[in-house]
């Protein structure tokens, strides 16, 4: 079980902890933060790619397979639903998310495919393409 805990004392500077791991968040200038930290869909991205590369390199120990580096890149967007030819959303907009995953090893093209299916099953991904239900209260 993840357990993470967000304080804010001003503006939109949120201070991240958990256990002793410390983070901090923020929006852009642009959007009325001081950039002190990431912002807070930064965080959302880089949470799948943290995930994606560290199932792909459990996974790549376990076969034996000689995947020396992985490089995750992700991208954020709002788009309307008429735009998606892959989703089920008809009208409205949507998230879409971008992840592109660059191999480097000793790696043929069966390897780089089975990678990549292996790439989808990461636990935030599962997460993010599932049913979510968040509970809020007032402590």
């Amino acid at each position: 079980m993840a357990y993470v805990t967000v304080i804010n004392e001003h503006a939109h500077v949120q201070q991240i902890v958990s256990g002793h791991h410390h983070l901090t968040a923020d929006e852009p200038v642009a959007a009325g933060g001081s950039d002190a930290g990431f912002a807070a869909r930064e965080l959302l991205l880089a949470s799948l790619g943290a995930c994606t590369s560290m199932t792909l390199r459990l996974y790549a120990q376990r076969k034996g397979i000689d995947l020396q580096r992985i490089t995750v890149r992700l991208q954020h967007y709002r788009i309307h639903a008429e735009d998606c030819r892959d989703c089920e959303a008809t009208s409205g907009s949507l998230d879409r998310i971008d992840r592109e995953i660059e191999l480097s090893g000793n790696l043929d093209e069966i390897q780089k495919q089975r990678l990549l299916e292996i790439a989808e099953r990461c636990p935030v991904h599962r997460t993010l393409k599932a049913e979510i239900n968040i509970r809020t209260s007032l402590s």
